[in-house]
């Protein structure tokens, strides 16, 4: 019996002297020195529009005047990063009869898709968009949002992505990293929490709620254009509108993100109150990622909810938009 519980106490001991010594992210962003001295210690997933932008060499032309490199395409990889093809973070779901497009996965269908980069439960995830564009940054946002959904919290964002890394002169690789099979699993399902439904915009709309944040540029806001997602022109009634594209800016040969200050200024010029209880939503739930990270994770807003349908699902049901009358 002696014998028997020595060795249980000494697994159990293991287990937790492992636990305790497992890295922990900082903060949902880390930058590029972090992630250089912590690389042995956590998965990355390089998750990218261009999936053959990852094999290939970066592109670079030289200011004649200056000597200095810019950046000009983007190629390779962070050593050790497993791609992951944006295209493929979401699936098509029927919710209420109806088939929608680019939604978030089912609980188990997520986690067999996060297997398959080899995420080892327990280890720390840093999520690295291409970085060479403002938009960029939601590519890192929307997986980021999925991970929280199913309850994942020792995650972070690569601030200026696979661009910013390659900026501060640190090296890239173009082999590709075969991931083994990993044993992450969901800790939670968060959906009532972060993720909205159209009967919560309804009832945003009625009682004011929440604020509705409309993540798409002016065109698309104002019924000017129309993406081949929605089915009408035009916005939910109420929405604001912050374009996703702000979220981060071009400095120098990355997009960054910035200060919680900056933002809180640019939403409250928007009209609106970044601490204030929001819907975040756009066309397919793809750009309003950026927005809610920043309004949930920079200017820590925790009533923040992304509308994962948006406008693509509310023009489905034929629910009513406003949009500025297009003479034919």
């Amino acid at each position: 019996m002696k014998i028997q519980f020595r060795l249980f106490a000494g697994a159990a001991l293991l287990g937790l002297t492992q636990w305790a010594l497992a890295l922990n992210v900082p903060g949902p962003v880390v930058d590029s020195e972090w992630l250089a001295k912590n690389r042995a210690e956590v998965t990355v997933l390089d998750v990218r529009a261009n999936p053959k932008t990852y094999a290939v060499a970066p592109e670079f032309e030289t200011d004649k005047k200056t000597g200095k490199k810019f950046l000009v395409e983007l190629g390779g990889h962070i050593d050790g990063a497993v791609l992951v093809d944006n295209k493929k973070v979401r699936v098509d779901r029927s919710i209420n009869g109806l088939k929608l497009k680019s939604m978030i996965p089912e609980r188990a269908d997520f986690e067999k898709l996060v297997r398959s980069w080899g995420v080892q439960d327990g280890k720390a995830i840093v999520i690295v968009s291409a970085g060479m564009e403002p938009l960029d940054f939601n590519d890192a946002a929307r997986l980021f949002w999925q991970f929280k959904v199913y309850g994942e919290d020792n995650i972070a964002v690569l601030n200026g992505g696979t661009a910013g890394w390659i900026s501060e002169g640190r090296e890239v690789v173009t082999t590709a990293v075969k991931a083994a099979e990993g044993n992450w699993a969901a800790k939670a399902d968060r959906s009532a929490e972060l993720m909205a439904t159209s009967e919560d915009l309804v009832k945003a709309q009625a009682d004011k709620s929440a604020q509705l944040i409309d993540a798409r540029d002016d065109a698309h806001y104002l019924g000017l254009s129309r993406s081949s997602s929605t089915s009408a022109n035009g916005h939910a009634a109420g929405a604001k509108n912050v374009y996703t594209g702000l979220m981060s800016t071009q400095g120098g040969d990355a997009a960054k993100l910035m200060s919680a200050d900056t933002y809180r200024d640019i939403f409250k010029l928007s009209g609106l109150d970044a601490q204030a209880p929001a819907i975040t939503y756009c066309n397919t739930g793809h750009q309003a990622s950026g927005t809610w990270f920043v309004l949930s994770q920079i200017v820590g807003n925790k009533s923040v909810k992304l509308y994962d349908g948006s406008m693509h699902q509310w023009t489905l049901e034929k629910r009513p938009t406003v949009a500025v009358s297009l003479s034919k």
